[in-house]
């Protein structure tokens, strides 16, 4: 979830700037954030009983790709379904695009909870057909960019060999508390060939609206019991997906009971999850909930790493210093950031282990451009990160490291963009 204080901006200058090939950049922010609450229309609107207050998404529209470019699309889509199901009928595999738009899903109508671009087609054998895409590639809102910069680089930091992961020649397992419109684990199963991406998100109205409303594959969601609530992907979901709809898992539940079952080891987590108050639960960063302990144990202990998207210190604070009395009840100490970064410090990448042997790991965060959050960073690093190098060392690793995941992933925005500001390690 993103935030805003005062519904102003941190801008920066864009007097040279060059040609922008990222559909997500901030310059398309007015078509993706809208630029008032009366832009938009409504397309899925409920109530949830998850805590999220009202669960709506509301469509925008998109100015790329213009239509001259839609044909192409078309013919991919064709060839797609040629390479599927070779010997179909050829009127079977004839697509018609609608267009794009970019959809915003929100919590009780206001705080934007993340946005996504989806395509609207059809084929042409069942005009009554539509079905939407979400578009891998866009990844429209900040703090998911520096979350995934910063997550990435501080892995193939620690000696993680991303490159293999990414050809498909290993394995990347990855955990993502909190789905949203699924934005984020979709771009990794998309990038990354190796990785396999478990979400977890506990309002069955979310998982909905992302898969009805916002294009995420429908052949990702898990029953209960784990197993996929489709036996077998559809058509379409092998046309559009090509196997990525196979490394993706949704699951219903919440993230406490989730971790405290899994048997799973993470190469790496993400962390979003805020409900329709706008509040991180404590019992996701408090030291001596089973939560965090147990996230401990699912980190894989030479190169795991956590990623969590928190809103910045200045945002929670009164205009004198003080914490709001709403937060006194969720963190009684100190400031948000600082308090729940030591938390996850400590469990996860402390000084001693529990068995009394040194623990290798670190610390620390970044400031997300452009918008009022802060990504939380911590690793279990043994190998090029630890705790004996200095606070440059590893700046300059990170900064190195960002460079490889863009050009490896081959990323139309900049990682760096995204790791250099606000740069502070955690004591």
């Amino acid at each position: 979830m993103w935030r805003r204080a005062g519904w102003t901006f941190r801008r920066i200058s864009t007097a040279a700037r060059r040609r922008i090939d990222d559909e997500g950049d901030w310059f398309y922010a007015s078509e993706w954030w809208g630029t008032d609450q009366s832009d938009g229309h409504t397309v899925l609107r409920s109530t949830s009983d998850k805590g999220n207050g009202v669960v709506s998404v509301v469509a925008f529209h998109s100015s790329r790709p213009s239509e001259l470019y839609w044909p192409a699309t078309e013919k991919w889509l064709r060839q797609r379904y040629a390479e599927a199901f070779p010997g179909e009928d050829e009127d079977e595999a004839r697509f018609n695009v609608l267009g794009y738009q970019w959809r915003s899903l929100r919590f009780n109508e206001e705080t934007r909870q993340s946005t996504v671009k989806v395509m609207a087609a059809y084929r042409a054998s069942d005009p009554g057909s539509v079905f939407l895409m979400q578009q891998p590639h866009c990844l429209a809102v900040p703090y998911l960019k520096s979350m995934m910069s910063v997550g990435l680089a501080t892995l193939a930091s620690c000696n993680y060999c991303l490159k293999s992961a990414v050809h498909g020649k290993k394995k990347m397992h990855v955990l993502c508390i909190g789905h949203g419109g699924g934005s984020l684990p979709l771009l990794l199963a998309s990038k990354i060939q190796g990785a396999v991406v478990h979400t977890v998100e506990i309002d069955a109205l979310v998982i909905a609206a992302s898969v009805q409303a916002m294009g995420f594959p429908a052949f990702s969601v898990t029953t209960p019991s784990g197993n996929r609530a489709f036996p077998k992907p559809g058509k379409l979901d092998e046309v559009l997906w090509k196997g990525t709809h196979e490394r993706l898992y949704l699951y219903e539940s919440d993230a406490e009971k989730f971790i405290l079952d899994t048997t799973n080891l993470y190469d790496l987590i993400f962390i979003d999850a805020y409900d329709g108050d706008d509040i991180f639960p404590r019992a996701l960063w408090d030291p001596d909930s089973p939560f965090l302990k147990s996230l401990n144990d699912q980190l894989h202990p030479e190169h795991g790493t956590v990623v969590v998207n928190l809103h910045s210190d200045s945002d929670l604070l009164n205009p004198d210093g003080s914490v709001p009395s709403v937060l006194e009840q969720i963190l009684p100490m100190g400031k948000y950031v600082s308090k729940v970064g030591r938390a996850y410090k400590d469990v996860l990448a402390g000084n001693t282990s529990s068995s009394g042997g040194k623990k290798h790991g670190l610390g620390f965060t970044v400031s997300v451009p452009w918008v009022c959050n802060t990504s939380l960073v911590v690793c279990k690093g043994s190998g090029m990160i630890n705790a004996n190098f200095s606070r440059d060392t590893i700046f300059d690793t990170l900064v190195s490291k960002s460079t490889e995941v863009e050009r490896i992933l081959n990323l139309p925005f900049s990682c760096l963009e995204y790791i250099k500001r606000g740069f502070l390690l955690l004591d």
